[in-house]
């Protein structure tokens, strides 16, 4: 997969292109730049014992990552499998992290949240 050319300067400051994908329960996968996730990776570790089974998800899961020169990096066939990643795939930006989805599932995920009434959160907003 290529990082899109607007990120791949932010990422090799800020993590020198060590980066982490993870299995995320919403049927895509999470890109954390190394450090961030190592935060969340602690995080996640320090749960109680009847979240052992999302422990094991998305620790389990995390894959360390390096991209290269040319803003590539290789996601291996569990995560491509378990993300049901085509070759048409998505890189969405979401502050310090990215997510990493199939295009064709990304777009019937969006539409099914275009077409359901809006969380309160999004409600209330101002655009």
């Amino acid at each position: 997969m290529t990082v899109p050319a607007r990120h791949r300067d932010s990422l090799a400051s800020l993590c020198d292109g060590a980066l982490t994908l993870v299995r995320h329960p919403d049927g895509c996968l999470v890109l954390y730049p190394r450090p961030t996730w190592e935060q969340q990776r602690e995080r996640i570790a320090a749960w109680p014992a009847n979240a052992r089974a999302w422990q094991r998800i998305l620790l389990g899961s995390a894959t360390d990552v390096e991209m290269e020169s040319a803003g590539r990096i290789l996601v291996s066939p569990e995560l491509r499998m378990a993300a049901s990643l085509t070759r048409d795939v998505m890189l969405l930006g979401l502050g310090n992290r990215f997510e990493v989805w199939d295009a064709g599932t990304l777009s019937a995920r969006e539409t099914e949240a275009l077409t359901a009434p809006p969380p309160d959160a999004v409600a209330s907003f101002a655009f």
